[in-house]
């Protein structure tokens, strides 16, 4: 078996034959291990991540009723659609592509695959710093449910999340290793969702009418509207599916379509659930960490609280695995995870990587403006522009005219989108960093 060096990208002699051998490249991490339902059950931990808590107030709330449950809806078919496309090239050419800037690479060549590695890794290190920042939100919250004294901020919320964060990721060596966590993870899910709907309902039955008009100037409603565009497809972020697709068992394509339509079905009704009756009980009010809304019980919104700190960790540590492969592939980290040398390595390296991350959380910690400008810097390339346009390439003397031209809408749209998106996010942050100072106790 041929094998291509760590740093270099799988470049194509001749790979218009999709019925080739197989050729497995070499990593560190476990391949063809898990089956499908897992597999969709770490998707569905990344849709209903503490992230969805927010939705009700960085979705609803700028694009109102209409537009908010239009755009959900299309954003979960559409990047089904993106999703599926990009599954379907996991094996294209004879060779399995395990990381996003492998099959770009393959398909384009060694600038696209730095590219592409550049997009995703800012990528994930944003959505990273997100979850810290969820963390220490969900902390600050349950101390100030039985303590309101002001004694922890934000910033030492945010620390110790991070700290947490880098417990797990030491004790977690690879992706497949989660297996009972991801049975955490879902439980940690549903406790606060389910308990976010319950009091939002009772909140909404009990209040008077809420208003649902969209805040802000006519100026302000334009770039709040672009930045919750961006919002909508980081909710569905699958910037990292082939490293994810890398770990599903045999028939690959198969199982991993299975795996996102479990997805795209059972696993976003949560998410969809407890933004709209989030929105729906406190209408423009609603705030970007739902539970700081809610009234009822101070036991049960601690519960809620804490279930969402510790699912940010499981969730933070998904989203983390494509750094960790790299750099145990890159290093040779071999034989057991309890072996001192990698118990070593992963307490320098992963702890080095998330106290950058949690610092950074806390410099800034502007959740909804992390999440508008995650989305336009490259969920837009690597959820929507690329997937279309790699499919448009590999399969281009397959496709019809029509098809074609539909693959291009797709790419011209969505490029359009992501860079009106950019400068929205971008606007956002600045506003907020006049409002707000660094290790700001939001």
């Amino acid at each position: 078996m041929s094998k291509t060096p760590l740093n270099q990208p799988l470049l194509p002699k001749n790979h218009t034959d999709d019925k080739l051998a197989i050729d497995n490249p070499n990593t560190a991490h476990q391949l063809s291990n898990d089956s499908w339902f897992q597999v969709g059950i770490v998707l569905g931990t990344g849709v209903n991540s503490a992230f969805a808590l927010g939705y009700a107030g960085i979705i609803m709330v700028p694009l109102g009723w209409i537009g908010g449950v239009v755009g959900l809806i299309l954003s979960s078919a559409i990047s089904l659609y993106a999703s599926t496309l990009i599954a379907k090239l996991h094996e294209y050419g004879g060779k399995r592509h395990i990381r996003y800037r492998d099959l770009a690479g393959f398909v384009y060549g060694p600038t696209a695959y730095s590219l592409v590695w550049a997009l995703q890794y800012a990528n994930l290190f944003l959505i990273n710093t997100g979850f810290v920042i969820l963390g220490g939100q969900a902390l600050k919250a349950f101390h100030i449910l039985f303590r309101d004294d002001h004694q922890i901020k934000l910033p030492y919320s945010i620390a110790l999340a991070g700290f947490a964060c880098v417990f797990f990721a030491i004790a977690i060596p690879h992706l497949s290793a989660l297996r009972v966590w991801l049975g955490f993870s879902t439980f940690f899910s549903l406790v606060y969702v389910c308990i976010a709907f319950v009091l939002s309902l009772k909140d909404g039955l009990e209040a008077p009418p809420r208003d649902y008009s969209i805040p802000g100037t006519k100026s302000s409603r334009i770039w709040a509207t672009i930045g919750a565009a961006a919002n909508l497809v980081f909710a569905y972020n699958t910037g990292m599916l082939p490293e994810i697709q890398a770990t599903v068992r045999e028939p690959v394509v198969k199982n991993m379509i299975k795996a996102l339509n479990f997805q795209f079905t059972l696993g976003i009704v949560p998410m969809h659930a407890v933004t709209y009756i989030g929105y729906w009980a406190y209408g423009s009010n609603a705030s970007s960490y739902l539970l700081n809304n809610v009234s009822g019980p101070v036991w049960l919104k601690g519960i809620a609280n804490i279930a969402a700190f510790l699912q940010a960790i499981i969730a933070l540590h998904i989203f983390a695995s494509p750094t960790y492969e790299f750099l145990d592939t890159r290093y040779g980290t071999k034989g057991s995870a309890l072996a001192i040398k990698n118990l070593g390595f992963r307490i320098i390296v992963r702890g080095g990587y998330i106290a950058i991350t949690t610092f950074l959380s806390a410099l800034l910690p502007f959740l909804g403006d992390f999440m508008s400008l995650t989305g336009a810097i490259s969920v837009f390339p690597l959820t929507f522009i690329l997937p279309n346009h790699m499919y448009l390439v590999s399969r281009r003397k397959k496709l019809s005219l029509l098809q074609k031209s539909w693959h291009w809408l797709n790419i011209c749209f969505f490029s359009f989108i992501a860079v009106a998106a950019l400068v929205a996010a971008l606007k956002l942050i600045a506003v907020d960093s006049k409002t707000y100072h660094v290790f700001a106790d939001l």
